[in-house]
Parts: structure tokens; C-alpha cells; sequence
């Protein structure tokens, strides 16, 4: 065959290869279900109700709706907490869909431009009936999860789930993105009760509903009235049965006379009695006999005094992952600092597709978002130096003003008798 053709049929086999690929993509994403995206494009007003509560008390905060100082892509807008120490609560409704015998994936992105100080980053999914111009903090829940600031101790990740009306926050200390950059955070809760957490598309925590939240008493506790058994041997070494002391052992001396002492030149025997060398460590005595040790042959380990038995209390539930059928999606925080942007919220049934979302969106953006970032900061510290500088040359100035008029305060009361302090430091 001619090389052009082998090259034409090469290529055709990499089309077909790629074509196959591709199509197999869109068919996994094609039973995919997405009960609500939001990326904040057009037509957004018509889908978020923008509470009232806090307003007449004139503590409520308002949104943006903008793409933020430093956005990696200027047409990817999201919301924006506006107005500083203020209450922040704004929800979407969903078509109403239930997680039973579904995987449930809620996903979010969110930017702390500000120094937030305290503040929360969370969102809700909320059941029933809720009257969107007066949700807020006291609204019941049944799902909440992000990010929590406050000072240099709390940066916490929050996951709350609703279980028969009364909420149960994750049982592990997870901590958040504390910068100025757009971060996703992903929730996976799958029907076998197991649970993900993702940020950035990387596994931060997982574990399961039964361990890692006290809504079902735990399937084993400690049994407080187990003893050891008596037939439990916790000798990890014995002492060897077939070891035999040597002969003569024990008539070996500890101490044994100085063979390197002299008696004294002055010593006098019928004063000092007979001349003795002292003792020492006798270097062949090897103390005490004791049998060699070997590993015990009927050894079964430590005992140990806490043993786990079933709990009598344990109950399962089979639905102990299934929220109440979710029909809302809410942001309500409080921040001191406001600025926060919220955006590409998802709810949807396939791991995957977020993760594709993710690396549509974050992994393409990121490194725009990071130099716009270093650029603005860099703008901010030149203006901070300059206000600065501003600053130590107003007070030179004002320190020399003042030693000019010290100086001409001590010649005139040098030479002026009649010279008046006061009345010259009101002029």
C-alpha cells in the first residue's frame, strides 16, 4: 500500500476511534438528570425571589449581579453579596424531585473577594411549601452545605442533613478555601447512605451517613461488663522451659579481690591487722540466672478492655439517606464583609457530569482568574505605598512646621518679656 493511503487510513481509523468516544460520552450524560443549573445567564431575575426578611429592620443585604474584580472569564457572571454587616437571603425554585434510589449531587462555586472576616459561604435545599419574600434564617431545611468563616479559627465546611425534622450537622472537622480565588465545592450522597466531598474536583472527605452524623444510634457499642476469660494467655514472651542452668553458676562470685593491688609499704601487720586487697566487680559474673525468653506459643494478643457487642438500640433505615422531596434552592448567609460571589449552582443525579462542569468551567478559568488576581493586588499595594508615602510626608512636613514654631516660641521669650504662650497657641 502507498503511504498516503496508509496515512488516509489512519486517519480514518482515529476519527472513528474519537467519533466512538465521543458518542459514548453524550449516551452516559443522555440518563444523566439535571433537577436544576444555574449559571446566572439571562433570564436569571425570573427565577430567584429575592427575600424581604431582615428588611424592616434595615439589616437585609442585597446581590450583584456582576463577574467580580478579577474574573477569569468577564461574561461568567454570578451573585454578589452587596452592603457590609447585613443579612443575605435569596431562593430559586425546582421542579420537586426526590434522591430515593438516586444519587444526589449538589455543587456550587463561590469567590470570597472580600476579607470576609465572619461570614458564611452556604447553600440550601428546602422541602415543602416556603414563602420565597420571607425565607430566611429561621426557614426550615433540609440539606445545607459550604463554607463557614470567622476569624482565624473558624473555616469550617458545613454539611447539615434534615432526618425527621430535627437537623444533624457532619460529625468531622473539614476545612475551606480561605482565598480570593472561585472554588467548587461538591456534595455526593449516593442510596448505600456513602457520602463524597469534593473541592476543586479533589476528594477533600468521604465516609457514610451511619458513622459520620449521630442520627441512627451506632450499630456497635462498648460492652461494659466484658472481662477477660480465664483461659487468656497475654504473655507475648515466656521464659524457655528447655533452658538449664549451667553447672557451677551459682558459685561464682559477684566480687572477686584486685589482682592490681599492692599492699602498702607502711602497712603493719600487728597494727593494722592482715593486709586484705580490696574488691571488685568480678567481670565472669553475670548476675542472677535467669531463663531465656521465647515468643509464647499460646499467645492470643493484648487484652483489651473495650470490646464492641450490637447494640440493642440499633435500628436500621434503608431511607436514611432520602431527604423530604426538595422543591427550593436558597443562599441565606450573614457577613460582616460582603462580596462573596455565588454561581454555577447544580443539582443532578451524576458525579460525572459535575465533575465535567467543573473542568469546563474552574479548570479553564483558573489560571486567567489567578493573574488578574496578582494583577489587582498588585495595583492595590502600589496605591497602599503610595497612600503611605503620602502619609510620612504630611507628617515630616507637620513635624518641621511645629519645630519652626518651637524655635521662634524660644527666641521670643528669650527676648520679649512680654511674650504670652497661650496667647499664641490660640493664634
Amino acid at each position: 500500500m502507498e503511504k498516503p493511503q496508509l496515512r488516509v487510513l489512519q486517519a480514518l481509523k482515529l476519527l472513528f476511534f474519537f467519533s466512538t468516544f465521543y458518542f459514548l460520552f453524550l449516551f452516559a450524560f443522555a440518563f444523566s438528570e439535571i433537577f436544576f443549573e444555574e449559571r446566572f445567564e439571562d433570564g436569571w431575575k425570573d427565577r430567584w425571589v429575592l427575600s424581604d426578611w431582615k428588611r424592616s429592620e434595615g439589616k437585609a443585604g442585597t446581590f450583584k449581579h456582576t463577574a467580580g474584580k478579577w474574573p477569569g472569564d468577564p461574561d461568567d457572571k454570578g451573585l454578589q453579596t452587596y452592603n457590609d454587616a447585613k443579612h443575605f437571603a435569596i431562593s430559586a425554585k425546582i421542579p420537586e424531585f426526590s434522591n430515593k434510589e438516586k444519587t444526589l449531587v449538589v455543587q456550587y462555586s463561590i469567590k470570597f473577594e472580600q476579607n470576609i472576616e465572619c461570614g458564611g459561604g452556604y447553600i440550601k435545599l428546602l422541602s415543602g411549601y416556603v414563602n420565597q419574600k420571607k425565607f430566611g434564617g429561621d426557614t426550615p431545611y433540609s440539606f445545607m452545605f459550604g463554607p463557614d468563616i470567622c476569624g482565624s479559627q473558624t473555616k469550617k465546611l458545613h454539611v447539615i442533613l434534615s432526618y425527621q425534622g430535627q437537623n444533624y450537622p457532619i460529625k468531622r472537622d473539614i476545612q475551606c478555601e480561605t482565598d480570593k480565588l472561585t472554588h467548587f465545592y461538591t456534595f455526593i450522597l449516593r442510596p448505600d447512605a456513602s457520602y463524597s466531598i469534593l473541592i476543586d474536583n479533589r476528594e477533600r472527605e468521604s465516609g457514610s451517613m451511619y458513622t459520620d452524623w449521630d442520627i441512627l444510634p451506632p450499630r456497635k457499642i462498648k460492652d461494659t461488663n466484658a472481662k477477660k476469660p480465664a483461659d487468656w494467655d497475654d504473655r507475648e514472651y515466656i521464659d524457655d522451659p528447655n533452658d538449664i542452668k549451667p553447672e557451677g553458676y551459682d558459685s561464682i562470685p559477684s566480687e572477686i579481690p584486685d589482682p592490681k593491688a599492692k599492699e602498702p609499704d607502711d602497712w603493719d601487720e600487728e597494727e593494722d591487722g592482715i593486709w586484705k586487697p580490696p574488691k571488685i566487680p568480678n567481670p565472669a559474673y553475670k548476675g542472677p540466672w535467669k531463663r531465656k525468653k521465647i515468643r509464647n506459643p499460646n499467645y492470643k494478643g493484648k487484652w483489651k478492655k473495650t470490646t464492641w457487642i450490637d447494640n440493642p438500640e440499633f435500628e436500621d433505615d434503608p431511607d436514611l439517606y432520602v431527604l423530604k422531596p426538595l422543591k427550593y434552592v436558597g443562599i441565606e448567609v450573614w457577613q460582616v464583609k460582603a462580596g462573596s460571589i455565588f454561581d454555577n449552582i447544580l443539582i443532578c443525579d451524576d458525579p460525572q457530569y459535575a465533575r465535567q462542569v467543573v473542568e469546563d468551567i474552574w479548570a479553564k478559568n483558573r489560571e486567567g482568574e489567578k493573574e488578574a488576581f496578582e494583577e489587582a493586588e498588585k495595583i492595590r499595594r502600589a496605591r497602599e505605598e503610595e497612600e503611605s508615602q503620602r502619609a510620612r510626608e504630611e507628617g515630616e512636613r507637620r513635624r518641621k512646621e511645629r519645630g519652626h514654631r518651637y524655635g521662634e516660641r524660644r527666641h521670643h521669650k528669650r527676648y520679649d518679656p512680654h511674650y504670652d504662650d497661650d496667647y499664641h497657641d490660640e493664634l
